[in-house]
C-alpha cells in the first residue's frame, strides 16, 4: 500500500477524482526526500554535519560546543638563562601580560563527531579504569598507547605515549568530555616514546639518549 492509499479512507477509495487529487498532491509535496535528509544530516550522529552535530553536542552535554580555547604558542620576552624554548630576545618576544594568551579553535565535523561519541559514552560508562581506557582508545584511535593511571590519594592521570596536537590537549584539559570520579584530581602527561630522554634501564625502544631525546616537561591538569 502506497502513501496515497494510506491517506484516503475506505469510503472514498473508489472515487477517481479524490484519488487523482491526492496522487497529484503527493507528487507535489512528497516529504520523503526531506525526511531522508533530516535523518542523514541531523538525526543520525554518524552522518550528521554542521548544525546537526551542534545539536548533538548540546544533547550529550558539551556546553561549549565545538569551540575550544587553545593556549597560544606565542613566546614571551626573556633572557638567555630561560632557554630558547621558553623565552625570546628583543625584537622577537612579547612582554608577558600576566595572563596566558589563548585562541579559539573550532573543531571540524569529524573531530567534533568523535568528541560527541566519547562524551556520550562517558555519560553512561561505569567509571571503571577499563571504561576510561576504552574512551581514550576511541578518541585517539591508531595514535599509540594511551591509558589511565590510578595514582592513589584521590588522583588519576591520563597518559599519552605520543605527540598531541594543541586542540587535542584542549579536548582533554578543557572540553569536559573525559570523565573523572567526583573529588578526584585528574591530570595528563605526554610521554612521546621513544623521543623522551631516558636511561639505559628503560631500554632503547622506550627512551632516547643525550643529544637525541627531549626532557619530560611535566603534567597538566585535566577537566
Amino acid at each position: 500500500m502506497d502513501n496515497v492509499e494510506r491517506t484516503i479512507i475506505s469510503q472514498y477509495a473508489n472515487s477517481p477524482t479524490i484519488v487523482q487529487l491526492i496522487q497529484n498532491m503527493n507528487g507535489y509535496i512528497d516529504p520523503s526526500a526531506d525526511i531522508d535528509s533530516f535523518y542523514d544530516l541531523i538525526w543520525n550522529v554518524d552522518t550528521a554535519v554542521g548544525y546537526g552535530l551542534d545539536i548533538w553536542g548540546k544533547i550529550v552535554g558539551l556546553d561549549n560546543g565545538r569551540i575550544l580555547k587553545i593556549p597560544s604558542t606565542e613566546i614571551d620576552l626573556g633572557f638567555d638563562e630561560a632557554g630558547t624554548a621558553s623565552a625570546a630576545p628583543f625584537g622577537q618576544g612579547v612582554f608577558y601580560s600576566g595572563t596566558p594568551a589563548t585562541q579559539n579553535f573550532s573543531l571540524s565535523d569529524d573531530a567534533f563527531r568523535t568528541l560527541i561519541l566519547v562524551k556520550a559514552l562517558a555519560n553512561i560508562c561505569d567509571g571503571s579504569i577499563p571504561s576510561y581506557n576504552q574512551l581514550l582508545l576511541n578518541l585517539f584511535a591508531g595514535r599509540g598507547r594511551c591509558y589511565v593511571n590510578d595514582l592513589g590519594n584521590m588522583q588519576m592521570r591520563y597518559t599519552f605515549e605520543f605527540y598531541m596536537q594543541p586542540f587535542e590537549v584542549a579536548i582533554v584539559t578543557q572540553s569536559g568530555a573525559l570523565p573523572r570520579p567526583t573529588g578526584v584530581l585528574a591530570s595528563m602527561i605526554q610521554v612521546p616514546l621513544p623521543n623522551v630522554l631516558g636511561f639505559a634501564e628503560a631500554g632503547t625502544a622506550s627512551a632516547a639518549s643525550f643529544g637525541q631525546g627531549i626532557f619530560f616537561t611535566g603534567a597538566q591538569n585535566a577537566s
